[in-house]
């Protein structure tokens, strides 16, 4: 069977070649009337475009490349299906990356793919600012879960989200709390501490912080005996892994939930079907997915550009929270403000 050609959609379509090469590598650029009948004719005769050869006129792949911090957590799938399916109305395709945590090889996968992909969405990233601000004048890049003043980014509001979490436990009697925090380096991590000892500086609580920790559930069981230690009511975790870990490791230890100690998490990822069902601040991963592909894909041309768009966030109270247990004052005394590993901060 002869394959079909460029020249034989051309000729059913009335159209001239040029006109069909740009409605599949630029459609935005062709009438849609036109558009839509080179499309018609493309399919009625069963001819799909060489990506190979077309890249190598338009200078283009097609392709982008996703890198996440670590895939297993449940954060990030509902953010990698969006941006593949935003990316495959776009007719292009997705590389997957997982770093582990770990920016060395977050720096050598982004080197690798450079050469591979029309831009990348770089989520959560644990490199350096300088390093991404490098990264970007090899490869064009949109940011997810972090803020680089100088490069286009994608964030979800968790400072917003942190605040209302912390208010929440406040409006139920809370006065000591801790916030389970995560690793290192974090954007995040720090937007969230920031927010949070503000809250409670301005209702007067106390927060003590409890970390840095790795984001999953082992940390957060690991640490259940020092949240119990701390003499606090309530505890904010940095996610949900953290929260599940958590709330496992006071079950361990016979502390009762929301009881004794009420728990949230942040992202709203699987926190339903936790036991008690957990009290959590929602993030719109998939919205969050959609938009940096629109992102990168807009301004890959322009690689100035410092676009930044801000994703609302909101707490969904489940059975995780309950009003304040009587307890005598912990152990950061009568002062509000917030401790680190039990030394107040001011």
């Amino acid at each position: 069977m002869v394959p079909v050609t460029i020249r034989d959609v051309a000729r059913a379509s009335g159209v001239h070649v040029s006109t069909v090469s740009r409605t599949f590598s630029a459609p935005h650029l062709v009438n849609p009337e036109t558009r839509d009948r080179v499309l018609a004719s493309a399919e009625e005769l069963g001819y799909r475009p060489n990506r190979a050869a077309r890249a190598l006129i338009t200078g283009r792949t097609h392709n982008l490349g996703l890198i996440v911090a670590d895939i297993a957590n449940p954060f990030f799938p509902p953010l990698i299906k969006a941006a593949e399916s935003q990316a495959r109305l776009r007719d292009y395709h997705v590389f997957i990356a997982d770093t582990n945590e770990d920016p060395v090889v977050e720096a050598e996968v982004v080197q690798a793919l450079a050469k591979q992909v029309d831009g990348i969405l770089l989520c959560s990233p644990r490199m350096s600012n300088d390093l991404i601000e490098q990264s970007r004048r090899v490869v064009p890049l949109v940011v997810v879960n972090r803020m680089v003043d100088s490069i286009p980014s994608v964030v979800m509001d968790v400072g917003q989200g942190a605040r209302r979490a912390m208010e929440h436990l406040v409006e139920l009697g809370h006065r000591q709390i801790a916030l389970l925090a995560g690793p290192r380096g974090s954007w995040t991590n720090r937007e969230i501490r920031r927010a949070a000892a503000a809250t409670a500086r301005g209702a007067g609580a106390n927060l003590q912080v409890i970390g840095p920790n790795q984001p999953n559930q082992t940390a957060g069981s690991a640490a259940a005996e020092q949240v119990r230690r701390a003499g606090v009511t309530a505890v904010l975790c940095y996610n949900d892994l953290l929260a599940f870990g958590l709330l496992d490791g006071l079950e361990r230890l016979g502390v009762a939930v929301p009881t004794e100690l009420s728990v949230v998490g942040i992202d709203d990822t699987l926190a339903r079907f936790a036991r008690p069902r957990l009290t959590t601040v929602a993030t719109p991963a998939a919205a969050a997915g959609r938009a940096a592909v629109d992102m990168l894909l807009q301004h890959d041309d322009d690689r100035r550009t410092t676009a930044q768009v801000t994703l609302q966030t909101e707490l969904v109270v489940r059975a995780s929270t309950g009003p304040a247990p009587h307890r005598p004052a912990g152990p950061t005394g009568a002062t509000a403000g917030y401790a680190v590993a039990g030394h107040l901060k001011e």
